[in-house]
């Protein structure tokens, strides 16, 4: 099994021995003495005494790249397991000051913070910066063989990250099909029992309108049964007595007309019995 290491050196440079000879000197003795008495605290883990000697170097001497450098170590060197994007997370101002001393004219200093920006970028698995700031180490300085080896390390573990990516995209793909498809699936189950409930009510209704229907074709048979009947039972009560009673008028009509008839002959006859003398 492959085992990974993650190489970390955070150089403390005591006052300006550590410059190239070609430099000028600017640093003054009090900033020296306070820069070498951070040291010491810093290398008995006292990294939180060692801040506020470097902060005093500086008050000395703003410019002092070295003081600077050794302030950022301390910095880093506290944030412990402070979450990467707290505020109070020292390593966010140490990040700055590194970033700052990449274009320092100390070689070195500028060597060194690229290459502890990039173990920074490491830690945070930002792989491709970190590959950047070791390759930008090495530009610097070619023999620095712990930026060679996390460089190494770094373009592995994103050789690695990628094909989770890869892996992880192809998942997520396939979920989406699953899904996709369960979505049709249930789709087609949701039309289909729609079309069940149609074609349900559909029959409901012509089970509603044949039964209408049969209702009203039974009505028109009893009616025309009852109809038969009444003229296989002849003429009612209720129309034989009418009968009688058109018949009964008709005939006291025939009798009222037979004796005025016979009123007015016997009054014609009795006219021509009568003899009348007129002398």
């Amino acid at each position: 099994m492959l085992r990974l290491y993650i190489f970390t050196i955070l150089a403390l440079f005591v006052g300006m021995s550590t410059l190239h000879a070609e430099q000028k000197d600017t640093s003054t003795k009090k900033e020296r003495n306070l820069i070498s008495k951070g040291n010491d605290s810093y290398n008995t883990s006292d990294f939180s005494t060692a801040e506020t000697t470097y902060k005093k170097a500086l008050e000395q001497n703003m410019s002092s790249d070295i003081a600077k450098f050794n302030l950022a170590s301390s910095l880093l060197k506290q944030s412990g397991n402070t979450p990467a994007d707290s505020p109070s997370n020292p390593a966010i101002k140490a990040d700055s000051l590194f970033r700052e001393l990449i274009s320092s004219e100390n070689k070195q200093v500028a060597e060194q913070s690229f290459y502890n920006l990039g173990n920074m970028m490491f830690d945070k698995q930002d792989y491709a910066k970190s590959i950047d700031m070791y390759k930008s180490a090495l530009r610097i300085n070619p023999d620095n063989n712990n930026a060679r080896e996390n460089l190494r390390l770094a373009q592995l573990r994103l050789q690695q990250q990628q094909q989770n990516k890869d892996k992880n995209k192809d998942k997520d793909k396939n979920k989406d099909q699953q899904q996709d498809k369960q979505d049709k699936q249930e789709n087609n189950k949701d039309k289909q029992e729609q079309q069940n409930k149609q074609d349900n009510k559909q029959n409901d209704e012509n089970k509603e309108e044949n039964k209408d229907k049969q209702e009203q074709q039974s009505q028109q048979q009893d009616k025309k049964k009852n109809d038969k009947q009444q003229q296989s039972q002849g003429i009612s009560d209720a129309n034989a007595e009418k009968i009688l009673k058109t018949m009964e008028n008709e005939e006291n009509a025939t009798r009222k007309k037979v004796n005025e008839k016979k009123k007015q002959e016997e009054m014609r006859n009795a006219s021509r019995r009568q003899i009348t003398n007129q002398w």
